[in-house]
């Protein structure tokens, strides 16, 4: 899974431009997945670029752009989680249907870093509180 990092890292640094433009980069994880016809960079497009990477990688994918979409592929790896497996977040609260999704890279103390789209508006680095986990999945190839 590690070639799932490296897709991620090629697109580090790309971000949505504020405004009435819109970064084409960021546009592409939607247009090129075929999924959405979204066409802007301030839709939530933590889901588009995963599935995106994923199918640049040629991984199973949701196909949906909510991030707990993810919690429903790929096996559960919660235990033993590897470099760029899929990490899920529950956001504002647990319950809630709103999440995060990225792609691990380490957990340190209670921190789980990341590197996903729209952290930060932008394709980053990031930590989350272990404390927000809903899970880790394990992706499998289908080509």
């Amino acid at each position: 899974m590690t070639d799932l990092l490296e897709i991620a890292l090629r697109e580090y640094g790309n971000k949505e431009i504020a405004g009435n433009d819109h970064n084409l980069q960021v546009v592409k994880y939607f247009t090129e997945t075929g999924d959405t016809p979204i066409r802007d960079d301030e839709t939530p497009w933590c889901s588009a670029f995963v599935n995106w990477c994923a199918m640049m990688g040629g991984y199973v994918r949701t196909k949906k752009l909510n991030a707990r979409s993810w919690l429903e592929v790929g096996s559960n790896v919660d235990e033993k989680p590897l470099l760029g497996d899929i990490v899920i977040f529950w956001r504002e609260k647990e319950d809630s249907w709103k999440g995060h999704v990225g792609i691990f890279i380490n957990k340190v103390g209670d921190d789980i870093y990341t590197i996903g789209g729209n952290q930060s508006n932008q394709v980053s680095i990031a930590p989350y509180n272990a404390s927000r986990l809903l899970g880790f999945r394990r992706l499998y190839k289908i080509n």
